[in-house]
């Protein structure tokens, strides 16, 4: 029998069932928005505006994070640069629209 860590098959299973609830493409486009109206964006500025405009229940960068990486690999956004976070004071990536 295969040696797992205790609760790894729930969250793992729990992980993915989050995952596969999440439209992509609607989160692409609230994104998208965001950066055209606001300039490039770091992951948790995102969350936030995405939060006031009632796209998302918290501003918890979980929500934007993940799917700016997908976009980032797809060519739709990059990341242009580095900046402290206003929120967390840890140095992250800044996203921009590509050109």
């Amino acid at each position: 029998m295969e040696k797992r860590k205790n609760g790894e098959v729930v969250t793992l299973d729990t992980r993915a069932e989050s995952n596969d609830k999440v439209d992509r493409q609607r989160r692409y486009s609230q994104i998208i928005e965001c950066l055209e109206e606001n300039g490039n964006l770091t992951a948790k500025e995102c969350a936030v505006i995405m939060m006031n405009k009632g796209y998302i229940p918290t501003s918890e960068r979980n929500f934007t994070a993940p799917r700016m990486t997908e976009m980032s690999q797809k060519g739709i956004i990059e990341p242009i640069g580095k900046k402290v976070c206003g929120y967390t004071g840890k140095k992250v990536a800044v996203y921009s629209l590509r050109k």
